[in-house]
């Protein structure tokens, strides 16, 4: 449904020449919720915005549903209001003196896809009732939460019945509580409709909770892309171990066959092939991974070390425990009640080490 090729963009700005985009190649397919996930300036939002007609591409193709509406050679450029897409702003957008119905109302009175007055009021009703608004036409837009009027945008979007549909960060100005229950909502709303979406956001939680695959960017390149289980359990690369959830790293050396030599001692780890012995390595282990013992325990691999935090999320506590002058990270069940200064024997399981060069 979505297919970039090739795509590269170039600003010029203050400290010289951006380059944004280097050669994006990305391939959404029809119904799939793609995200489009990296730190402040990785390119997510430039590639959308020429995915959205908002920007030019300096090279590059870009077709929506099979028809190309961006290409340099030969030279085409479809514009915005002809690509047959919605798109949902960060900042809602919403036109304060409309009431609801009036804005949802508008692309369908107004814009490129105008129907009759008897089925505006009907689309009307449906896009409310997705969105969970029936009842609200006559509310004023200012009279609504942050929430609603995020819901409002869209209903706005979805209303006009698009192939596809774009998302510019747009639970980030919503509080915690109700950015959870609004991806849950816009989860089923995508998939209850069938649209195709590219969403972009900084938030790895968003993002792994969302997407039907995830797109990892970095300074103007696609660095992995997978679904969110794989993307968190497999990073490809360093940068994903380190921008996708919370990580311990551990430097080393290869010091034989699935051996690391570390300040920790010589770890037990399954080191890539192609790595060879005295190469420099990065160990890495999910937080959930680790275990604290009480007493070392002979059966598995650990390492001597003392509690020096202790965080309590709810469901778990993230410790945090000192080991010849490691920071280890352990995320364990909530009642676990290791408590400050103690000495415990923390386990690190051979299988779970990721290692990368």
């Amino acid at each position: 449904m979505i297919s970039i090729r090739g795509l590269q963009k170039t600003f010029n700005a203050r400290q010289g020449r951006v380059d944004a985009l280097r050669e994006i190649d990305l391939d959404v397919s029809e119904g799939e919720f793609c995200v489009l996930l990296g730190p402040s300036g990785c390119g997510k939002t430039t590639t959308l915005r020429c995915v959205a007609g908002l920007e030019r591409p300096d090279c590059g193709e870009i077709d929506l549903g099979g028809r190309k509406v961006n290409s340099t050679s030969p030279r085409i450029f479809c514009p915005t209001e002809k690509r047959d897409i919605s798109m949902v702003f960060q900042s809602y957008a919403i036109w304060p003196h409309m009431n609801v119905f009036q804005n949802v109302a508008f692309p369908l009175t107004q814009g490129q896809k105008r129907v009759a007055k008897p089925i505006v009021a009907e689309r009307v009703r449906a896009a409310l009732k997705r969105v969970q608004l029936e009842g609200l036409e006559q509310r004023p837009a200012t009279d609504l939460s942050g929430g609603q009027q995020q819901r409002v945008a869209m209903a706005r979007a979805i209303v006009t019945e698009p192939k596809i549909l774009l998302m510019d960060e747009p639970l980030s100005n919503l509080d915690a509580r109700l950015r959870e229950q609004m991806r849950i909502e816009l989860r089923k709303i995508t998939k209850e409709i069938g649209v195709t979406t590219l969403y972009v956001t900084h938030d790895q939680a968003e993002a792994l909770s969302l997407g039907d695959k995830v797109c990892l960017l970095n300074q103007g390149q696609i660095l992995q892309v997978a679904a969110p289980h794989e993307l968190y359990t497999r990073p490809a690369n360093l940068f994903a171990a380190q921008f996708v959830g919370e990580m311990n790293f551990v430097q080393g050396k290869v010091v034989g066959p699935g051996q690391v030599e570390t300040p920790l001692g010589i770890l037990q780890a399954a080191v890539p092939a192609g790595v060879p012995t005295g190469a420099a390595v990065t160990l890495a282990m999910r937080p959930e991974h680790v275990r604290f013992h009480a007493a070392a325990d002979q059966a598995h691999q650990t390492v001597s070390g003392k509690v020096t935090i202790a965080n309590y999320l709810g469901e778990a506590v993230l410790f945090e425990a000192v080991c010849n002058g490691v920071a280890i990270m352990a995320k364990i069940a909530g009642d676990a009640d290791f408590s400050m200064g103690q000495t415990v024997a923390v386990e690190l399981p051979a299988d779970r080490w990721r290692v990368f060069p």
